[in-house]
């Protein structure tokens, strides 16, 4: 199935393929799907159908076999300092504290220290982390290691946020709290990425968080439709329209 992009959007993919070199084992078949400018999308699929290959050739990371992806009308063809990416394992480094974490964002940044720590102390305190900055990692819980991944991703203002099931290795009530603080932080239009992409195998949070969801097939993985949420925030998952639109998802993936 085609799907017609917008040519004024923000983030562009553009007929990707990706086959794996070695064993010619095709993953992702003609993907193409775009992003506007302070849009939240949301892209799930089954488990193993490519999601975060996807993610990973969108921030530059991997090669696509062919296809291309676009981002503010400039080709990405490797890792770029206007994106940020959040890991699903979280990738502190231990021998940092969670302070010199985030500074790491702001390594490409022409400033000097102490404005990189002011920064970073700034955005510690938006996701709730004041009194942990000389902490290291090891004395985290998972939600907090992840805020600090989120800290690290967000502090350099990227003009794309990437993040690959961020919530996936987080308790239920962890990462609900973890969700609102991401949804409280993008608020401002000072720290908002011009688009977020999410990989997520949960419905339920692509409605919660998205503004727009892209589904994919099992492999050889095609979009098979892109959902608007078009759900008025903050939303209530108890509402008979979230239900809806878990629902209409759930029966794409059955059909």
């Amino acid at each position: 199935m085609q799907f017609i992009l917008d040519i004024m959007a923000f983030l562009k993919v553009e007929n990707v393929f990706f086959t794996y070199p070695k064993s010619n084992v095709a993953v992702l078949d003609d993907i193409s799907f775009n992003s506007n400018e302070f849009e939240f999308l949301s892209i799930i699929g089954p488990s193993g159908c490519g999601k975060s290959t996807l993610l990973r050739i969108i921030a530059g990371l991997i090669k696509s076999t062919s296809g291309k992806v676009v981002l503010d009308n400039h080709e990405i063809t490797g890792p770029s300092r206007n994106i940020s990416f959040v890991f699903q394992d979280f990738a502190l480094l231990p021998w940092l504290s969670n302070l010199e974490n985030v500074k790491i964002g702001l390594a490409s940044k022409n400033m000097p220290d102490y404005e990189r720590e002011k920064i970073a102390l700034d955005m510690l305190n938006k996701l709730e982390l004041t009194g942990f900055e000389d902490a290291y990692p090891n004395l985290l819980s998972g939600g907090m290691k992840q805020r600090v991944g989120l800290a690290r991703a967000l502090v350099s203002n990227p003009e794309l946020l990437l993040m690959d099931e961020p919530f996936s290795s987080l308790d239920e009530l962890t990462a609900n709290s973890l969700r609102y603080a991401v949804i409280e932080v993008l608020k401002d239009r000072k720290t908002l990425p011009k688009s977020v992409v999410m990989v997520s195998h949960n419905i339920e949070e692509a409605v919660e968080m998205s503004d727009r969801i892209v589904v994919l097939s099992s492999k050889p993985t095609s979009v098979k439709k892109i959902i608007k949420v078009d759900i008025k925030r903050p939303r209530d998952k108890g509402s008979r329209s979230f239900r809806n639109k878990v629902n209409e998802i759930y029966s794409i993936f059955a059909s």
